[in-house]
């Protein structure tokens, strides 16, 4: 008998679980309640109002949200926490955003989007918990600053140690997910890769990839992956971008969507569209789904 590969295991248990296209309840409209939550974000004038708006989403979703401030240098700040369910005593899928920005703009795109992708994951793992893990979901502050939220996180010996962590960046438009994960550890790989092909959505997963919040993370030893939505022919110009800021900061090559849209006054609720983002995140939930079903406690 031909030993199947991990891709059709994976494939298989995606089916088996239920999986392989995620129901959604009938009433719920993924992709207005992202952009409600994208608009509610980055109508804050400054990064309280925007947690708060966050923290306002997570009580409506009937979620706790707590708050662990931190101090780096000369900068304060602080990260938010809901433990959205799972069963007591199981390892720990960590996903989070950072929810803070830069003065320009309103930071829609850069990260209202990925923060309201990890609520509306949050509601899907609430409705249907996972069997094998619990779920926390985590709004990192002073990302902006140089990762500082998850640095803080990751550097305290309090924190527990995630079997997973799922990080969201700049997920506002887009026909490919973009996946980071490490060269040598293919972490959510084969189910990221079944569940995008279940769901007829364009992947691209590799190492190089932004630097965001995972950094921290794989800095630490933890496992980690990260996702961003955007147009699979931005890629290459964004990861081009970024190595001619960092040879060049003066430097001011013609840019993607992406890289003319953050930073900048034009990264308003004005740049993004939703149309993509059901099937997007429907993707990384059965990914997620898969993983939880192919690693028992």
């Amino acid at each position: 008998m031909r030993q199947k590969s991990r891709f059709s295991i994976i494939a298989a248990v995606l089916v088996v679980a239920g999986c392989a296209s995620t129901p959604q309840p009938a009433t719920r409209d993924v992709a207005a309640q992202w952009q409600a939550q994208v608009t509610a974000i980055s109508a804050g004038d400054d990064t309280a109002e925007r947690g708060q708006a966050i923290k306002n989403h997570l009580s409506s979703l009937g979620l706790l949200a707590r708050e662990e401030t931190f101090t780096s240098g000369k900068f304060k700040g602080t990260n938010i926490f809901a433990d959205v369910g799972g069963p007591t005593g199981t390892p720990l899928l960590l996903i989070g955003a950072h929810y803070d920005r830069v003065d320009l703009g309103r930071g829609a795109t850069d990260n209202a989007s990925g923060s309201a992708a990890v609520l509306e994951l949050a509601s899907a793992f609430k409705s249907r918990p996972l069997k094998n893990h619990r779920v926390v979901v985590v709004f990192w502050d002073l990302e902006e600053r140089g990762l500082l939220g998850s640095r803080a996180y990751v550097s305290n010996a309090e924190s527990e140690k995630p079997a997973m962590y799922v990080n969201f960046d700049v997920f506002g438009w887009g026909d490919t997910l973009w996946m980071m994960r490490p060269a040598n550890e293919r972490w959510l790989d084969a189910e990221t890769t079944a569940a995008a092909k279940a769901n007829d959505f364009q992947l691209s997963a590799g190492e190089m990839y932004p630097p965001t919040d995972h950094l921290a993370f794989l800095k630490a030893g933890w496992p980690a992956v990260s996702y961003s939505l955007t147009d699979k022919d931005e890629i290459a110009g964004v990861l081009a971008a970024y190595q001619n800021l960092e040879k060049d900061p003066k430097s001011q090559p013609k840019m993607p969507k992406i890289m003319q849209v953050i930073h900048s006054e034009r990264d308003t609720v004005d740049a993004l569209d939703p149309a993509t983002i059901p099937r997007a995140l429907r993707t990384v939930e059965d990914a997620l789904r898969a993983w939880d079903a192919s690693n028992p406690k």
